[in-house]
């Protein structure tokens, strides 16, 4: 009798202990469902945002006004204004040393206000519509690119060096997709460079 009480106990005890385990085998299950679902819309949120950011940039419009095609006898490329220096020029589509004794001109990358690293070199001349006053910007102080394609856009400087005439890293195009400028004049001894580099304000 006792036996059979025993055996009685150690199947109910057993029914009891598979009852907890399948329970509790069940409840990882809708945990491990719902993390991943969770997971997953958090990823699919995340590429709605990206896509909506990646079309409103792309239909994004800008002001417009009319550039001048022509300036001193060089074709222009787009219009430059920094109101915190009081700058306003015209970017030469030419590079050369008879150019740049113009105005500032394109030195590198896309047409201006395209994705890409624009790159404007002028001279450190005293002369109002060169880069004498280009290093009195400071990280967000901004600036405009006007051209007859795309229109008016508006950059903020995020980063401001110096570096050695041999230095060109700042000519490089990764920008991850983004509308980049990159402004280059000499300092007044000519011995380095001062780059000016900014972002397309969204």
């Amino acid at each position: 009798m006792k036996k059979k009480g025993k055996i009685y106990n150690i199947i109910i005890v057993s029914i009891i202990l598979f009852i907890v385990i399948a329970v509790s085998i069940e409840e990882y299950k809708e945990k491990k469902v719902e993390k991943n679902t969770s997971q997953y819309e958090v990823k699919s949120l995340s590429s709605i945002y990206t896509k909506e950011k990646e079309e409103k940039i792309e239909t994004q419009e800008y002001p417009k006004e009319e550039i001048i095609e022509n300036y001193q006898g060089y074709k222009v490329s787009a219009k430059l204004e920094i109101p915190k220096i009081k700058l306003e020029t015209y970017v030469l589509e030419e590079f050369s040393n008879e150019s740049l004794n113009v105005s500032v001109t394109k030195f590198w990358g896309p047409n201006p206000n395209e994705v890409g690293n624009l790159c404007i070199a002028g001279h450190n001349f005293q002369r109002k519509n060169m880069f004498r006053n280009l290093k009195k910007l400071e990280i967000g102080d901004t600036f405009y690119i006007s051209d007859n394609k795309i229109g008016k856009v508006e950059y903020e400087v995020y980063e401001l060096y110096r570096v050695t005439p041999e230095d060109v890293s700042c000519l490089s195009q990764e920008t991850n997709e983004r509308k980049e400028v990159t402004l280059i004049t000499c300092t007044n001894d000519s011995k380095k460079r001062i780059i000016v580099k900014a972002r397309e304000v969204i």
